[in-house]
């Protein structure tokens, strides 16, 4: 049956561990292999996908979220810019598996983010959108991200150019 009209199952966020290293992965990389939401075109390897799962456990900062015991999205936020002055500022992902979109794992993910930040001292979450991804958007507007700006064709991918749209959530 489609996802979209299962009964609501319960959606556990919980602080990611090694373990889940490859649903990670695999959600990760069916979004660069077939979505604009990641400007890459190259998937992570097995050792690449649990490196860079592995930076966020170090900090505190990766989410997954089970649906019936399975892993059915990840959400995380890291530094936004590497220099010093820019420190107290976290850019947030969040990825849902495709065949659980619309069924509010990604609203859990991103209040369990966003409540992770700020509790981790952060200032401001910083979230890059591709202009196009209306629903990323919404649901950044529902947790009371604003609109920064959109910069035009400052990506590529799938042979067109893409717009980033900049949005913002002061945590203080």
């Amino acid at each position: 049956m489609n996802p979209l009209y299962e009964r609501r199952r319960a959606v556990t966020v919980r602080p990611a561990r090694p373990d889940d290293a490859e649903a990670v992965r695999a959600i990760r990389n069916h979004a660069v292999e077939h979505s604009t939401a990641l400007w890459t075109l190259t998937p992570l390897s097995a050792a690449e996908g649990a490196a860079w799962l592995a930076a966020h456990l170090e900090r505190g900062s990766a989410f997954v979220a089970e649906v019936a015991g399975e892993v059915a999205g990840f959400a995380v936020f890291g530094p936004w810019r590497q220099f010093d002055g820019y420190r107290h500022t976290v850019e947030d992902s969040v990825y849902v598996r495709e065949d659980r979109q619309g069924l509010g794992i990604g609203s859990a993910l991103l209040g369990t983010v966003v409540a992770a930040a700020r509790e981790a001292g952060h200032h401001v979450v910083v979230a890059g959108i591709e202009a196009g991804n209306t629903a990323s958007i919404r649901l950044h507007e529902r947790f009371g991200f604003r609109h920064a700006g959109t910069v035009p064709e400052v990506g590529t991918k799938f042979g067109r150019w893409l717009d980033l749209t900049l949005m913002h959530l002061r945590l203080g």
